[in-house]
């Protein structure tokens, strides 16, 4: 059983709800969204993705789409298209690549001040991924660099995850569980965001 499907379990809900997956390039989307599939839909190689790609996939209670797009720019416009249909954030941080944790900020701070996220009051699970790199900036370092205490509006959480192995992603699946908005994901938007 996948952590997507404990989750629908544990909430006991067969409705659609989307949970928009997003973070830059290379942050380990494709891997995590792999991760929380069952373990009889998972795929073996995961690759970059590259252009558009969409993939459809079943657990006991709940349907799955999800869209996954390249961090190229010419498909950022697409992405956008699902901010109103959001009910949940998954933003995903590589944590050891220091020097793009600025451009990580930038990004985040497009995404809250976006017209149609601005305003809403939807949960933000935010995946401190590749803590099995040396190196790798913890997550109470990732949240001071992304000033994530400065989000009032919304509730938000950090974990630290290891996406290989599925480490912390257990964690990240309670905390919207156990959420105000009773989030569940039937369809999960996986977009690179431009560097």
């Amino acid at each position: 059983m996948g952590l997507f499907d404990k989750l629908a379990g544990w909430l006991g809900f067969k409705k659609e709800v989307n949970v928009l997956c997003l973070g830059l390039d290379n942050s380990g989307k494709t891997t995590i969204i792999n991760k929380l599939k069952p373990s009889h839909a998972q795929a073996q190689d995961i690759v970059p993705t590259i252009g558009f790609s969409i993939e459809k996939f079943k657990t006991s209670s709940l349907s799955f789409t999800v869209f996954d797009m390249s961090g190229q720019g010419r498909y950022r416009n697409l992405w956008e298209h699902y901010y109103k249909s959001g009910q949940a954030v998954i933003f995903v941080i590589d944590s050891a690549d220091k020097l793009r944790m600025v451009v990580a900020k930038e990004e985040l701070d497009t995404l809250l001040n976006h017209p149609d996220i601005k305003h809403k009051r939807i949960p933000i699970l935010f995946l401190a991924n590749k803590m099995d790199v040396r190196d790798a900036l913890s997550s109470v370092k990732v949240s001071q660099l992304l000033c994530l205490d400065n989000i009032k509006d919304k509730p938000w959480h950090i974990c630290a995850t290891d996406a290989l192995k599925g480490d912390g992603l257990q964690e990240g699946v309670e905390w919207l569980q156990g959420n105000p908005s009773r989030v569940c994901a039937s369809m999960c938007v996986c977009v690179c965001l431009p560097n």
